[in-house]
């Protein structure tokens, strides 16, 4: 893989030249994922908002096939949310990133497209991924759509995404590249994400237009969720 062989190599040169080394270590630190911090409403006071948990799922979700059923959503009136892993989505137009080559099960589709028909780039535009309506859930129900804006937390993180794609039926805790980057979770489709502690809140009824505009969903995410934590007025279905 393209991050391996660019430490590989630094690696080599180090043994030959030591005092090389702090380029070695530049080299390195460029493949770390780069923390963005957006707005100004504090991770905590969303995880306080969402603390205790009324299931509107009938059932629960796996993180992963292997693991059990443990995940409910959880629903307030302007809001569902989830606490579960981030598996790294890297599907969509493909890049240097995101490709058949760096992730097994690259697909170069999603389930919704762009303003000008292509479909979403993980790699550029921060999108999570829902469930595909089942027995146990099916977010359409619940005011969720392609477009609709999550605010994703992770430790004292908060980033601002879209809906943007649909995964497994009974699986849960997914967004693309460009978000876990953001919040300094590796992005690697090949063994990257984080195992737990990731908090999805998704905003009933809103939704960006058009969908790839990031700042949009900063600004609308960021008034959702102020909103939100001062339990404020449900969002405006066209932001």
């Amino acid at each position: 893989m393209r991050v391996q062989s660019l430490t590989l190599a630094a690696a080599s040169a180090a043994l030959l030249a030591p005092t090389a080394a702090p380029a070695m270590e530049l080299a390195t630190a460029r493949t770390e994922p780069v923390v963005r911090r957006e707005g100004t409403v504090p991770a905590a006071d969303l995880l306080a908002r969402v603390r205790d948990c009324t299931p509107v799922s009938r059932g629960r979700y796996r993180t992963d096939e292997d693991r059990p059923a443990t995940v409910p959503v959880c629903g307030t009136e302007e809001a569902v949310f989830w606490t579960a892993d981030m598996d790294i989505d890297c599907d969509g137009r493909p890049g240097r990133q995101c490709n058949s080559r760096t992730d097994p099960l690259f697909s170069d589709a999603t389930a919704y497209e762009q303003s000008d028909g292509r479909y979403l780039s993980a790699e550029k535009l921060p999108y999570i991924v829902v469930p595909t309506p089942s027995p146990i859930w099916d977010y359409r129900a619940h005011g969720v759509h392609g477009g609709a804006v999550a605010a994703v937390v992770y430790e004292d993180r908060v980033q601002y995404a879209v809906v943007g794609d649909v995964g497994p039926s009974g699986i849960i805790g997914e967004a693309s590249y460009a978000t876990a980057k953001a919040l300094g979770i590796r992005p690697d489709p090949h063994g990257g994400g984080a195992p737990s502690g990731v908090t999805y809140i998704v905003f009933k009824d809103s939704r960006v237009k058009p969908i790839e505009d990031h700042e949009a969903a900063v600004t609308l995410g960021e008034r959702l969720a102020r909103e939100f934590v001062q339990g404020g007025p449900a969002a405006d279905p066209e932001g």
